[in-house]
């Protein structure tokens, strides 16, 4: 059964991956703990690539990455890649965007995840993306969730993030429309791949 590494620490991550790639015969693992990725792009395709094609070629096997965050338009995109960064706890971070959002009327943001997979020499073979769109409350609402979850609010559901179930987070979400861009993407290439160093 191929390998295929998931370029994270966090077992989360590597369980969504697992129901979102079901279908494929891939044993999944996490990254070797000692193996840090510095995220120098300036993208959250760049850096997804970067971490995916690094954790490849040091363990020698096929692996996947992802990089994501929010993107709010009144702050020309930020915390954007950064949003991780953007304090010491998710408490910090959102009241630090809601500070520097203050009282703007245009609230719209988007949450981002670009998703790559890359061959064990490192070489990206699939890259998506997915984005869903929303507004950034004024205060947060919600226990669910974690990050930007309670302020970031979907009108069309009239809940935030922190709100929804989980299966209707994981619908919406950016991360699971990248994942079934990536699932979709694995059929079609599977079925076009006659190389050998394709894993089946």
């Amino acid at each position: 059964m191929p390998i295929l590494v998931v370029a994270t620490s966090n077992p989360g991550k590597l369980k969504e991956l697992e129901a979102h790639l079901s279908t494929w015969d891939w044993q999944l693992q996490l990254k070797p703990a000692a193996l840090a990725v510095e995220e120098t792009g300036d993208s959250f395709a760049a850096n997804a690539c970067l971490k995916a094609a690094t954790v490849a070629q040091a363990t020698g096997q096929w692996a996947i990455a992802d990089d994501s965050g929010l993107v709010v338009n009144a702050l020309n995109g930020a915390p954007g890649i950064y949003s991780a960064r953007y304090g010491a706890t998710d408490t910090e971070r959102i009241e630090r965007l809601l500070r520097e959002l203050g009282d703007a009327t245009d609230r719209s943001a988007q949450f981002v995840c670009a998703i790559a997979l890359a061959r064990p020499d490192g070489m990206i073979a699939i890259q998506t993306e997915g984005v869903c769109t929303g507004e950034i409350l004024r205060s947060p609402r919600g226990t669910g969730g974690f990050g930007y979850d309670p302020i970031f609010y979907v009108p069309e559901q009239g809940l935030t993030f922190a709100e929804m179930p989980p299966e209707l987070k994981r619908s919406l979400s950016h991360r699971g429309r990248a994942l079934t861009a990536l699932a979709q993407a694995l059929s079609q290439v599977s079925r076009s791949q006659n190389q050998l160093d394709w894993p089946e």
